[in-house]
């Protein structure tokens, strides 16, 4: 008993040490937006942790719309191109803010890690490319885009948080997006299927490079 009662005290001490050990460390961040985007920046990325901070004990539909809303308000959308001089670079939630400007990716991918963050279990949100129909669902215009799908349960319709409209939609209510793939920190799913069919870190590396950068930026590992 007494051995069961030591190991139970010692794996306690080891989860409390890996949630500490998880927990972004936004002072390091102040700090390195300080460095790369100035007072501004450095400005943003503490509007960012207000934002959290004053969300966490909100019910979680409350907490996505906050989550939503502070990105959609707060950033300006650009190309990668005009951004980074680069055609395609998935910036980290620093860099978003720090710049204040963003692509679809930036918008969905700080969205993601914010609701994390904030308790949102991975398995009920989804990183979605999608094509979307310009000018509406009947257009034959299209555009590679993605949004974040946030699942109110495992199997249920998911809603669709988006850059392009403040409105936070079910699925069925955005015929002018059509899925293609979609993923998690964990896994990858291909259309609307719902078995992955592999590891988003194994098959993405501008994924799994990002991952790297935030666990970096953020101090944390849980990512």
């Amino acid at each position: 008993m007494k051995l069961f009662r030591a190991y139970f005290l010692l794996g306690a001490i080891f989860f409390l040490a890996s949630l500490v050990t998880a927990a972004p460390d936004f002072d390091r961040m102040l700090q390195l937006a300080g460095q790369r985007f100035g007072a501004e920046g450095r400005k943003s990325v503490s509007s960012w942790r207000q934002m959290l901070s004053e969300s966490r004990e909100s019910a979680v539909e409350e907490r996505i719309r906050a989550v939503n809303d502070f990105f959609n308000g707060r950033i300006l959308f650009a190309e990668d191109l005009e951004i980074w001089n680069r055609a395609d670079y998935w910036a980290t939630p620093m860099e978003t803010l720090g710049r204040g400007q963003g692509d679809c990716e930036d918008f969905s991918i700080a969205k993601y890690l914010s609701l994390k963050m904030l308790g949102v279990a991975s398995e009920r949100l989804r990183l979605t490319y999608v094509k979307a129909r310009i000018g509406g669902s009947h257009s034959r215009i299209s555009r590679a885009h993605m949004v974040l799908s946030y699942y109110p349960t495992l199997d249920s319709e998911p809603l669709i948080l988006d850059n392009l409209i403040s409105d936070i939609r079910p699925a069925s209510q955005r015929p002018d997006l059509v899925p293609v793939f979609s993923f998690s920190a964990e896994n990858l799913w291909a259309g609307a299927n719902p078995d992955p069919i592999a590891s988003a870190t194994n098959r993405l590396s501008r994924w799994r490079d990002l991952l790297d950068r935030v666990r970096f930026e953020m101090g944390a590992g849980n990512f």
